[in-house]
């Protein structure tokens, strides 16, 4: 992992976060978790990108969650997606009631159903800022098994991904922490989500809950709870992150857009990098945009699931 600083009559004006191979190949840090990228600069700043990428000594730089306003970037990009937001500027109620219009049998169910789960279960409470590293070991037990039962791969496999989630949930500064929200219904952790927050933003990245009490939807209830918490907490908006889901679909009050591709400086390595990368990526691409293939691949991973549950 690299940082590359630029500078300005030696003041630092923008910074570029980055993995390099031996070879040159670049990519966004954190290729895989990392819901933001590109450049973070101070408003106003322009660069060009194939110096930026020969002053990295990179010959391609990839990314997945290019950020909007990136113009030096966003040329290489092959494919844009939509980043479903819920915004709480205007506070919880104001919410809400959006999406009783937007949404309306969806707001009911949810909230009726985290009354049943309070009738059937017991107390529903829910902790904005959870402290025990308990739940967090919870969630991401849930969050593993979940992985395996959809036939995808285990994040938390990896060691470098378990150990940067412990290392953010024991972040915590006014500017930035990692934020651990949970949903509890008689005195047990039903549903809970870990993600990132900044002052103004909650970054969404791993909900799970446990499939014991699905009937209850507390994933949903889990994220209307989020929701409010935020808005209390003075947020603008939580990003759910890329992804076609129902429930984002369900929740959201408007999109971002991200992009995937690259940029490339005139270079062997980029020219077989990109021969390797872009059959692969338009493969998957089409498999995620068609229904009619994508449903078909969906129930293979998730039959495949259920023999890998029960290795």
């Amino acid at each position: 992992v690299r940082i590359a600083v630029a500078r300005e009559e030696r003041e630092p004006v923008a910074f570029l976060p980055f993995q390099r191979s031996a070879s040159g190949v670049g990519r966004a840090i954190g290729l895989g978790v990392s819901d933001a990228q590109g450049l973070v600069h101070r408003p106003g700043f322009q660069w060009d990108a194939r110096e930026l990428l020969s002053a990295c000594a990179l010959s391609v730089w990839e990314f997945d969650h290019l950020v909007e306003g990136q113009k030096p970037f966003e040329v290489g990009a092959v494919r844009s997606y939509a980043s479903p937001v819920i915004d709480v500027e205007q506070g919880y109620a104001a919410y809400l009631g959006q999406l009783r219009k937007q949404a309306g049998k969806f707001t009911r169910t949810t909230l009726a159903k985290e009354r049943k789960l309070g009738r059937d279960v017991g107390e529903v409470r829910y902790v904005h800022d959870e402290r025990d590293p308990a739940v967090l070991a919870t969630l991401i037990g849930w969050k593993s098994a979940q992985y395996r039962r959809t036939g995808r791969s285990d994040r938390f496999a990896h060691a470098w991904i378990a150990h940067l989630v412990e290392q953010l949930f024991h972040t915590r500064t006014p500017s930035f922490a990692g934020l651990l929200s949970v949903l509890y219904a008689g005195g047990r952790p039903v549903a809970a989500h870990f993600g990132l927050r900044s002052e103004r933003v909650l970054a969404c990245w791993f909900p799970a809950y446990d499939p014991a009490f699905a009937k209850f939807s507390p994933g949903l209830v889990l994220h209307l709870r989020m929701a409010e918490g935020a808005a209390a907490q003075g947020m603008a908006y939580l990003d759910l992150g890329r992804g076609e889901k129902e429930y984002k679909d369900s929740l959201k009050t408007r999109e971002l857009t991200v992009s995937e591709g690259w940029v490339t400086r005139r270079h062997p390595v980029a020219l077989a990098h990109r021969a390797r990368r872009a059959p692969v990526r338009a493969l998957r691409n089409t498999v995620l945009s068609r229904p009619e293939l994508f449903d078909p691949a969906d129930r293979l991973l998730k039959r495949m699931g259920r023999f890998r549950s029960v290795d």
